[in-house]
């Protein structure tokens, strides 16, 4: 097929047919330019996946005219965004990018409350707020808000649409990015695709999985894995109403959309545009690996799933190109490579560091965080990591099988042994972690609990021991330091900076008791936050704990914006000839090098000198302690849990 050809004609006859009247003039000329220059792209991603179907053309035009509309009503002020950031369109590779994800109620607990704390974000050094779903969503259970009930309401609880707007206004003046989530796989069975579905609607139902038994559902289930087993078994859910089975990966109130159908391909386009109008800078793509289904494999990861998003990001560049996708890939680590691609996913979570960094806190050997990360950290360099510690969700263990058996680690028994580390059930673990999602064929579960929590913080208060307070936030450190530096954009998890501690008032909740991720879906009170704004004279030793760990993290996010070198330089995953210890070199190619060492164990550990050939056994100083190395040493002093960060400046 000459798909060359066939786009320009195509093009031609659609922007026949396309009303630009209702534009400005020199509006409608900037969207035709824009459109013109990604229509190949577009055409070529909406025709591999919409090609054989006889209305593929008629659905093109269609989409062409959502983009208009949505071109359309783009602000003047996002309009110069997009300026700025087509002028600087690597922003996300500075050293200046810092994160943080939070839960609106939990942290405001209304848009307006949130916008009240903008100088709290400033002062922590953040730069890019990304809210957790704030849809519309069912009362009680909706999966943490992931069960979108509308994309353009906002949950009556936490404020309405003029206030997110007013709110991304005041983060803009502030100089900081909003970020909101792309519910793209499903929406809640509440949302008004489903009730039209619900009611007989048949063009509605075309936009789920729907069937009328259970004989290709039970041809699916051969090959597909049970997300929340602990809540019901399979993927798929019977609606009486309808006497049809629906497709539901996540949970029952989560249906499935059809992205075969074309239409559904158009709608979604349609809310995407809305919220990047909103004035988001950035879209987390939810679940992305879910939204193709192919009878025969995992409908994980399928190739028409990366098409999918080429496609959507095509649809940014012409309406909105100052926004990107981050994606949300907890698979695989080769599969979560493949989203990281400029003209698809520009940022990406990175779930393998977050896992092994963990793991190398239990276990105190770096083998396996290092060889997955020389494998895997490597990126096109016109992407970036987002690189987090936690998160809203658990912690699942996905790491590559095939790098655990060339270290010597079975992988089957080694997630045992890490569940049962972090859930506290492993004689001598300090983590107080909860166990989440444990399926009851085969015992496997994934891990809940906050930073603190995780990291010690929580057993050692209780038992009010000053030493083990001490270990437990240079551990906090240790994990934190290594995101902050290694490469990429750090994401702090709302209360991680705080020290806060699980909690486990959920359980007396009816509507959450099933769900353990809400142990560490920790709310930061006006309370915490002044207290660590204005520390009191007299404190309880946990205030003290929320103190110094806020300090860590401000004082390290203000050293890493102090120096280009955290920004966008190259990373080297070095082998350190100890195995209690990780290290990585920042080179920004122009002379300036930052030679960053880690020990994961409480004991002292010594590294050989060699390491310093890789700075040219230059002069150095360490941007944490002021210390200095002459260039010279034959061994290298790690305390424990220490980290050090070695600048060497260009000359």
């Amino acid at each position: 097929m000459n798909y060359a050809a066939d786009s320009q004609t195509c093009l031609e006859r659609i922007l026949q047919s396309v009303n630009l009247s209702r534009l400005p003039k020199r509006d409608a000329a900037l969207f035709s330019t824009r459109l013109t220059a990604q229509f190949d792209a577009l055409f070529t991603q909406y025709t591999q996946v919409y090609g054989h179907q006889y209305d593929c053309y008629y659905h093109l035009q269609q989409l062409v005219g959502v983009l208009a509309e949505g071109f359309k009503k783009r602000s003047n002020a996002l309009r110069q965004q997009d300026q700025a950031a087509l002028a600087d369109p690597l922003w996300y590779r500075s050293e200046k990018e810092v994160g943080m994800a939070c839960y609106v109620d939990l942290m405001g607990p209304t848009l307006k409350d949130l916008q009240a704390k903008i100088g709290y974000f400033k002062t922590l050094g953040i730069t890019y707020l990304h809210l957790m779903p704030l849809y519309e969503a069912p009362a009680g259970d909706s999966d943490g808000g992931y069960a979108v009930s509308n994309y353009r309401k906002v949950n009556p609880t936490l404020g309405t649409m003029q206030d997110l707007e007013t709110l991304a206004g005041a983060l803009r003046q502030a100089g900081i990015k909003l970020v909101l989530d792309f519910v793209f796989n499903h929406t809640s069975d509440e949302h008004a695709w489903a009730q039209a579905a619900l009611e007989g609607n048949p063009r509605y139902q075309n936009y789920y999985y729907l069937f009328d038994d259970r004989t290709i559902p039970d041809q699916f289930e051969h090959t597909l894995r049970e997300i929340f087993p602990q809540v019901r078994r399979g993927s798929f859910t019977y609606n009486e109403q309808m006497e049809k089975w629906v497709w539901t990966t996540f949970n029952s109130f989560q249906w499935d959309l059809n992205y075969s159908n074309p239409e559904v391909f158009n709608a979604i386009t349609a809310e995407m545009l809305f919220l990047a109008n909103i004035g988001s800078t950035a879209l987390r793509l939810d679940a992305l690996a879910f939204i193709w289904k192919e009878m025969g494999t995992d409908c994980e990861n399928q190739d028409k799933a990366h098409t999918l998003i080429q496609a959507f990001n095509s649809c940014l560049q012409i309406v909105a190109p100052a926004v990107v996708f981050k994606s949300e890939a907890i698979v695989h680590p080769d599969e979560v490579l493949k989203y990281v691609r400029k003209d698809e996913c520009q940022l990406s979570y990175n779930p393998l560091l977050m896992a092994l960094l963990w793991n190398s806190l239990a276990t105190r050997k770096t083998r396996l965080l290092t060889q997955s990360m020389k494998k895997s950290f490597s990126i096109p360099n016109d992407t970036t990591w987002v690189n987090y510690v936690r998160c809203h969700d658990d912690i699942g263990w996905t790491f590559d099988d095939a790098v655990a058996w060339e270290v010597g680690v079975n992988p089957h028994d080694h997630r045992y042994f890490l569940n049962q580390f972090f859930t506290g059930r492993f004689e001598g673990s300090f983590a107080s972690g909860v166990p989440f999602a444990e399926n009851p064929t085969n015992g496997d579960c994934r891990v809940c609990g906050t930073l603190a929590s995780l990291c010690g913080l929580e057993r050692a208060l209780a038992s009010d021991n000053e030493h083990e307070i001490d270990i437990a936030i240079a551990r906090i450190k240790l994990l934190y330091g290594i995101t902050f530096s290694i490469g990429g954009i750090p994401l702090l998890y709302s209360s991680d900076e705080l020290g806060l501690l699980n909690d486990h008032s959920y359980r007396e909740d009816e509507t959450k008791w099933h769900d353990d991720r809400w142990v560490n879906r920790v709310a930061v009170t006006a309370e915490d936050i002044q207290a660590v704004l204005h520390p009191p004279t007299t404190m309880t030793p946990a205030q003290r704990c929320k103190v110094r760990v806020f300090n860590t993290m401000k004082d390290m996010l203000a050293i890493r914006k102090s120096q280009p070198v955290f920004g966008n330089s190259r990373t080297q995953i070095l082998e350190t000839g100890n195995p209690h210890t990780f290290a990585y070199l920042r080179d920004d190619g122009n002379g300036t090098k930052l030679l960053v060492l880690c020990n994961f164990s409480e004991q002292p550990q010594q590294l050989e000198g060699h390491l310093l050939d890789l700075i040219g056994h230059a002069q150095a100083t360490d941007l944490l302690s002021s210390d200095t190395l002459k260039g010279h040493e034959n061994m290298l002093n790690l305390a424990g849990y220490q980290q050090r960060w070695w600048l060497v400046k260009a000359r």
